[in-house]
């Protein structure tokens, strides 16, 4: 195993991310779009066992995060689960998880600098907007480009209007349901999760095949562990930070999404506004759609943030392994990593020219391909710890003392799982059928991209 590989991606990076940062970047990266707006068309199209979803989802998530906290205290570094994928599984793992953690970033970007421009259209109506992207994503490209501290700055604001906001409506919600509350001409409360049709109104197989928009809607949850490497004092923060995990799926998410089915029912979402929207416009509380907006805005400009975050240490990390294009190794006098950026953001550029050009359905075909790499990504980390675990029981290293609870079956279970979510998107009618049928095509780009790497490798393995 290659004890090198810390060294080759840690020492370039400066330890500017404190405590404070990364609580809130492990924060904010449970808390996205897909709950702020995806949770209205699944509400509107399951029902009720939408709660059911999440928190299935988010157990998931839970064990995902605990075998990347074990991960990262054996080791800490930028590279992530790239480098983890080539200690504990082969070189090759390490090239196929790097680039699919890309094509979710560079997929769900698509979306996302997309949502931004739709946002900002709802107070700008005459701005074209394609010129709002192009703004919203300039100005991101430059916190990125400028320090790491600053985009740590900008993440710890982020989360905490997103955080404000997702407390500021449970303690609402909780008063509204307490009191049956009429909300516009419908009375809160526990009925509303019976009462339409039951709790599964569209039946349990319906029910399945929101796991995949589910899990989109907990990526971004790993980029803490990416941020292992320029964090000070990562083997003590870092925990902290992936404990926390646990309650705000459960509080923010599962809560959420729970508060919502209980205080309208379930027919009055849609997906064309966020749930949040919907819920206070009905209240008539005079500008409480434009501050949802605000939020919504917020937590989409987030997401596109930590993409070029997280994937500009990444594709370095893939670089410097001859795995990438040269240029995406190339490092600032700031410290960062950006070639990787500017290749990513060019993905992004390109998505504001398709989500302009093609319809509706693009957003949606992003959304599902990107979740098949947030599947790759996760499957890898608990694949790793597995590796890790039978690596420490032959005696090769010592398991840090945070450790993947419930090992090797916990596992085991996560992997059958995530397995289960990819099977059933072939069974959908929407756009997670065309992801799932993509799948073979991601998988021979990869193997060619591989041969090619490998080929490359063999004239200089010679020379040595």
């Amino acid at each position: 195993m290659d004890s090198s590989l810390l060294t080759e991606k840690g020492e370039s990076y400066s330890k500017a991310l404190g405590n404070r940062q990364v609580q809130m970047i492990a924060i904010g990266g449970a808390i996205g779009v897909g709950l702020f707006l995806g949770a209205g068309g699944k509400l509107h199209q399951v029902g009720p066992s939408l709660v059911l979803s999440y928190a299935i989802c988010g157990v998931a998530a839970y064990f995902v995060m605990r075998a990347l906290g074990e991960l990262v205290l054996h080791e800490p570094s930028s590279g992530s689960f790239v480098t983890y994928a080539r200690k504990f599984i082969g070189p090759w793992a390490g090239f196929v998880s790097g680039w699919m953690y890309w094509v979710n970033w560079a997929m769900t970007g698509i979306a996302e600098i997309t949502a931004v421009a739709i946002y900002v259209h709802k107070w700008l109506p005459d701005v074209p907007q394609w010129i709002t992207a192009l703004i919203a994503l300039g100005v991101l490209l430059a916190v990125n480009l400028l320090s790491v501290k600053l985009f740590g700055e900008l993440e710890f604001w982020f989360s905490v209007v997103k955080v404000l906001a997702i407390v500021v409506f449970l303690i609402t919600a909780l008063g509204l349901v307490f009191t049956s509350a009429d909300i516009g001409g419908t009375p809160a409360g526990v009925h509303n999760l019976t009462d339409h049709s039951g709790f599964f109104p569209a039946g349990i197989g319906i029910a399945l095949m929101t796991l995949q928009a589910v899990i989109f809607a907990y990526s971004a949850i790993e980029v803490v562990g990416i941020a292992a490497g320029e964090t000070k004092d990562a083997r003590k923060v870092l925990p902290k930070a992936i404990n926390g995990v646990v309650w705000r799926i459960g509080v923010f998410y599962v809560g959420s999404v729970l508060m919502l089915a209980m205080l309208l029912p379930w027919p009055f979402y849609n997906g064309d506004e966020s749930p949040f929207v919907t819920v206070f416009s009905r209240l008539g509380i005079p500008g409480i759609g434009d501050v949802m907006n605000a939020v919504v805005l917020t937590a989409a400009l987030s997401s596109v943030n930590s993409g070029l975050y997280s994937t500009g240490r990444i594709l370095r990390s893939l670089a410097e392994k001859g795995e990438a294009p040269s240029f995406v190794s190339r490092m600032s006098s700031r410290h960062v990593p950006y070639g990787g950026i500017l290749f990513t953001s060019v993905a992004y550029l390109l998505g504001v020219v398709l989500n302009y050009l093609v319809p509706k359905d693009a957003f949606d075909i992003a959304i599902a391909i990107a979740s098949l790499g947030v599947i790759t990504t996760w499957a890898t980390l608990v694949f790793c710890q597995l590796r890790l675990r039978q690596a420490a029981l032959r005696g090769e290293l010592e398991r840090p003392s945070y450790r993947m609870p419930w090992a090797p079956y916990s596992g085991w279970a996560t992997l059958a799982f995530l397995v289960l979510v990819v099977v059933l998107m072939g069974f959908s009618d929407g756009a997670e059928k065309i992801a799932f049928y993509s799948i073979p095509v991601l998988a021979v780009v990869l193997a060619v991209g591989w041969w090619f790497v490998s080929k490359r490798r063999e004239p200089a393995a010679q020379r040595k």
